[in-house]
């Protein structure tokens, strides 16, 4: 079966004090045998996302070891930002990449929300597959009423109860802490200022209100441009292209367009053939004929 890999894709809510961001990542790679691929950092947003991989075990204590550098550095009575957060470490979700079953991933989702709760006292909530409850599967329905309606509701609500920790929130709010399939953070950004119409649009594209299965969609004004903010949680069965030319048709309902995309993250190659497979019409196009694969195969 050979190493197992996991890749791990928190997001913490700081972007405007990039010290921050470089201390949280500096705790996250001082864990031998991880791997940090890449960090995104969006400053209306407030928010950064790094990823990083490795074995299971590197991962869920480079995991722990930012969540407990962002509880020091970030408090969440101060923050603000566009984006819904309930915590300085928002959501930390694991990905099985190789050799790993998602099973497998559950249960080190679980024993790492045990550990943040056990040790720095932060109320941890599960969700996708490592959910304990229906309703907490989707990430939006935890952050609901976001920070500072959790620190009202934690502690008299019992559907607001956390599956670990403390039922009171403290300067570094909650966490939510989960195992899912591979995700694609992606955003597309609208020629115009009208926040209104990227809300529509959102409406149109995501699974809530009637739109694509595997989209989770809200619209956001940004540097003073409309965006439609995006996570496609599976893109073989919802692929990136559909989603683009339905944005685009909804767009010119309204007299706009797409002025341009961009990625929150790391995409799979797979999703980006499939999308030059359909705009190039390329019937015969496979991983393997991309030059680079051919020339970086690893000899077995």
């Amino acid at each position: 079966m050979g190493k197992q890999i996991v890749e791990c894709v928190p997001n913490f809510s700081e972007a405007r004090r990039p010290e921050v961001v470089s201390q949280i990542v500096d705790a996250i790679r001082s864990v031998a045998g991880v791997r940090v691929l890449d960090v995104e950092s969006d400053d209306d947003h407030n928010r950064s996302v790094l990823t990083f991989v490795g074995e299971p075990q590197a991962v869920s204590q480079a995991a722990y070891q930012g969540i407990a550098t962002a509880a020091k550095l970030i408090d969440m009575d101060q923050h603000q930002g566009a984006h819904p957060r309930i915590g300085a470490t928002d959501v930390v979700p694991f990905v099985p990449i190789h050799g790993i079953t998602m099973q497998e991933t559950v249960a080190l989702a679980r024993s790492l929300g045990q550990k943040v709760a056990d040790k720095l006292h932060i109320p941890v909530y599960l969700y996708e597959e490592a959910a304990t409850r229906p309703e907490r599967r989707n990430l939006e329905n935890i952050r609901r009423g976001e920070y500072e309606g959790l620190k009202e509701s934690i502690a008299t609500d019992p559907k607001r109860e956390p599956d670990f920790g403390p039922r009171s929130l403290g300067k570094a709010g909650a966490t939510v802490i989960g195992a899912r399939s591979p995700l694609i953070a992606f955003n597309v950004y609208l020629n115009t200022d009208n926040v209104s119409i990227a809300k529509r649009i959102a409406r149109a594209v995501r699974h809530s209100s009637g739109g694509f299965r595997f989209v989770k969609a809200m619209g956001v004004l940004v540097e003073g441009q409309a965006q439609v903010s995006m996570n496609l949680t599976n893109f073989r069965k919802t692929p990136v292209y559909r989603v683009v030319e339905t944005i685009r048709r909804e767009a010119a309902r309204y007299g706009v367009t797409i002025a341009h995309s961009e990625l929150v993250g790391l995409i799979p190659q797979d999703a980006i053939l499939a999308a030059a497979k359909w705009y190039m019409q390329v019937d015969n196009l496979t991983s393997e004929l991309v030059l680079e694969n051919q020339l970086y195969v690893e000899e077995e």
